[in-house]
């Protein structure tokens, strides 16, 4: 087990910087997940790790060693790809094993340490099938027990789930959660999908163009954004973010509807973050606010509405068994409790 430690990691092709002086501490056994859209730096940051990517500035360590010069095959890592990476004309088990026997493992350990990998997925009874014969989710798992058999110092995943079904990731979540638990290893976790990296995640380290952004708990990021990117791209639906300003206290609407006190000085732009799960919605008349729905969407567990706020749409969550119309009117009010401000040139939070 290790350690692992970037220190001012940069990568530029060109004029183009893809990473740009990363600092982070990935502790011994941590699951961490590396988050963010496409081209933000995440994938690049996991290769240097690897070393399938050389930093143009920086270090990498893992443990108590600096591994910039080792080749990929000497930093005791295992990758897990999104693709899966099998081989086609192999069985379930030497897929598994061809780690193994790459490492000159002596053939009397290979079983024993295959079966055993197979075991922890719940591959036992596909081990004589090849990779054709497989399910999406059992391909998966095959990729995963070739990496765990390993017994690396530090698993890479990078985006292992992406191809898989959306009822399947949902399993496979619950797998990898478990195996991590269990097997103790720390793991860097490369996705764009925040539900993997909530679910998932000891820490989620939230990447924008080669930067993190804000480095936390799953419930740091969720319930305490950093800035706007951060807010705007956690959670499902995404925060609603109104803007407007602040006067004598209160926020008031680019539309000039006044809403609840947030304190602070006065200021002509702002932008009011909020949660959809912190509007409360009620019957027309009884809320902070009326406002006409523009969109109605049932969920099953809960009911979504799009509702037209001046010139800004806003998204509130209902109970499940809340029924209505577009056009409709509803009430909403804001939980005071959980509102973000947010500064709309530098992004940053302001805080009161």
């Amino acid at each position: 087990m290790a350690e692992v430690i970037l220190k001012n990691l940069t990568k530029r092709w060109g004029e183009f910087v893809a990473v740009d002086g990363q600092s982070l501490e990935i502790s011994d056994r941590e699951f961490l997940v590396l988050l963010g859209p496409s081209g933000c730096g995440k994938t690049t940051t996991m290769r240097m790790i690897a070393g399938l990517e050389e930093p143009t500035e920086g270090e990498v360590w893992i443990g108590d060693r600096m591994v910039n010069d080792d080749l990929p095959k000497d930093r005791d890592v295992a990758m897990v790809f999104q693709n899966y990476g099998l081989y086609p004309h192999m069985t379930t088990f030497e897929n598994i094993a061809y780690p193994l026997r790459v490492r000159g493992i002596p053939s009397s350990d290979i079983e024993p340490r295959v079966r055993r990998a197979a075991e922890q997925v719940e591959l036992t009874r596909f081990l004589d099938r090849r990779p054709k014969a497989l399910s999406g989710g059992q391909r998966q798992r095959v990729a995963l027990a070739r990496a765990i058999v390993r017994t690396p110092k530090v698993f890479l995943m990078d985006e292992p789930l992406s191809n898989l079904d959306a009822k399947l990731r949902v399993t496979m979540r619950a797998e990898l959660k478990h195996l991590s638990r269990e097997l103790k290893v720390t793991t860097v976790y490369v996705t764009h999908d925040q539900i993997e990296a909530m679910t998932l995640a000891d820490r989620v380290a939230v990447m924008k163009d080669g930067v993190i952004q804000q480095l936390g708990s799953p419930d740091e990021i969720y319930n305490d954004p950093a800035n706007l990117f951060v807010a705007g791209f956690i959670g499902s639906p995404a925060m609603n973010l109104i803007t407007g300003a602040i006067q004598g206290g209160q926020f008031v609407t680019t539309g000039g509807t006044q809403l609840v006190p947030v304190g602070g000085d006065d200021r002509n732009e702002v932008v009011l973050g909020v949660r959809a799960d912190d509007i409360r919605v009620s019957e027309a008349g009884k809320g902070n606010i009326d406002v006409p729905i523009y969109a109605f969407e049932n969920t099953g567990e809960a009911t979504l509405l799009t509702v037209q706020w001046g010139r800004q749409r806003v998204i509130a969550k209902g109970d499940r068994y809340l029924r209505k119309e577009q056009d409709d009117m509803i009430g909403i009010a804001l939980n005071p409790e959980h509102l973000y401000l947010f500064d709309p040139t530098s992004g940053s939070r302001i805080r009161t």
